[in-house]
């Protein structure tokens, strides 16, 4: 080895350098997808649609987030650079076509040229980005961290779930830094699109460069035989893979369930000043779920059992806020005030750590062979909880209680919350979680070192 590779080989090997860095660098942009309530009146009132025509546009992000990744697995599994260019490209270009849809639907009012524009660039164009963004680091992390996987995913992922406190704030200052230059001439909406998609672009293309996997790792060559993902998954009984599935599905469709209500919930139970406070800290909460119990999982002989653990806490804390009404009474009592926001911190820590969770669960169960494409698969459930969770949540909340007047809001304007149409959702997502607690216990078998042992003792 030449002196020069002796200098750049630390660098070049180092697992941190090749796969955590560029992890965070990737998973901290998209990540963003979640700071869309934090725009998404401004661009109703800025292109003249209903919010609820708008509010589609996160809903198909999420949609082809999941249908990408289960379409494009096997693109990444083969080659995470053409996958990691592609989520650069997707997300960045995405979010500034995004920006030129605001920008012309400002300049023709009620344009369903603007809102279909808005659904393409920020559904479709940017969700292909997060799929494949998504995934591209996730196996070569566990490749690296062999002995920690649950860490090393939770760390990336983590970042996933951070990128909505970080990324708030510059979104909020960006868009209200001069409130008369805005009132004279609106269009800091259509600008923080342009910059950010500048400054996105910058982060991951640099991930992209330094994504590596590990040297001693070889995938199958071209014309090397490789089993099948159905064949893979049949090595375990189906029913097993099924109760994996649903009981993510169940996690994130609770999940953004609640969170779709976070904000008008803090509102009912009297802090309406500290919403954005809270906001930030639900988001430290749903990053330090996905790290903290992914690392905590590293710890366990069956990760099967944090899902259990999550889905456990989920129902006690969701059965404690319905049968104190606590929603509807939080107002005024420290009590109900302390279960309510306990809710949506567990909530949020528990939808991080399924996240987290399912892609070392998986290799635990089907092993590192195919695990991108199997991870991708799996995250099909995403997408069809981004198209559930939030819509059976203003469904529910529209169609049952009445909304009354709760004060103003630091703008002047009448709040309108729906107490019992917020407690009717926790009847729902309590159901379902007990649902998906089910399925952990009856349909998901042993893995990892407690199936070794149950192995071991019938032998």
């Amino acid at each position: 080895m030449s002196e020069q590779e002796k200098k750049t080989g630390g660098w070049r090997t180092n697992k941190w350098v090749r796969a955590a860095i560029p992890a965070l660098l990737l998973h901290c942009s998209i990540g963003t997808v979640y700071c869309w309530s934090v725009f998404s009146q401004e661009i109703s009132e800025y292109i003249g649609f209903e919010k609820s025509a708008i509010e589609w546009a996160f809903s198909f992000a999420i949609f082809f987030l999941g249908m990408s990744a289960a379409f494009l697995g096997n693109v990444v599994e083969k080659d995470i650079h053409k996958s990691s260019l592609i989520a650069t490209i997707c997300f960045s270009v995405g979010m500034a076509l995004t920006g030129v849809f605001i920008w012309y639907g400002g300049a023709h009012q009620h344009s369903y040229i603007a809102l279909f524009g808005i659904y393409i660039s920020y559904g479709f164009i940017m969700g292909v980005g997060l799929g494949t963004g998504y995934l591209s680091p996730v196996k070569t992390l566990m490749l690296w961290f062999k002995d920690q996987k649950g860490l090393a995913t939770g760390l990336a992922v983590a970042g996933f779930g951070l990128a909505k406190a970080i990324a708030s704030p510059v979104m909020q200052r960006i868009l209200y830094s001069d409130v008369k230059a805005q009132a004279q001439r609106p269009g800091g909406i259509f600008m923080m699109f342009w910059i950010l998609a500048v400054v996105y672009f910058v982060m991951m293309f640099v991930g992209h460069l330094l994504l590596k996997k590990p040297d001693s790792w070889h995938e199958p060559a071209a014309g090397e035989k490789k089993p099948g993902i159905l064949e893979t998954i049949k090595t375990k009984p189906i029913t097993n893979y099924i109760g994996i599935w649903l009981m993510f599905y169940i996690n994130i469709t609770c999940g953004l369930a609640l969170i779709s209500q976070e904000k008008q919930i803090v509102k009912c139970i009297g802090l309406v000043a500290m919403a954005g406070a809270i906001s930030s800290v639900s988001s430290i909460f749903n990053a330090g779920g996905r790290l903290g119990f992914s690392a905590w999982a590293d710890k366990l002989k069956d990760r099967n059992t944090i899902y259990k653990l999550i889905f456990i806490l989920s129902i006690a804390f969701t059965g404690l806020v319905i049968l104190t009404n606590g929603i509807k009474n939080g107002e005024g009592n420290i009590l109900f005030i302390v279960l309510v926001l306990g809710l949506i911190f567990v909530v949020n820590a528990g939808y991080g750590g399924g996240f987290s969770n399912v892609p070392t669960l998986l290799s635990d169960h089907y092993g590192m062979g195919s695990i991108s494409a199997i991870h991708g698969i799996t995250l099909s459930a995403w997408a069809f909880a981004g198209l559930t969770g939030n819509q059976m949540a203003t469904f529910i909340v529209n169609h049952t209680g009445e909304f009354i007047e709760h004060g103003t809001d630091a703008a002047g304007k009448v709040i309108k919350v729906n107490p019992v149409g917020y407690q009717n959702v926790l009847y729902a997502t309590g159901i379902l979680y007990l649902i998906a607690l089910i399925l952990c216990l009856v349909l998901v078998k042993k893995s990892g070192k407690a199936a070794e042992e149950a192995a071991a003792k019938k032998q």
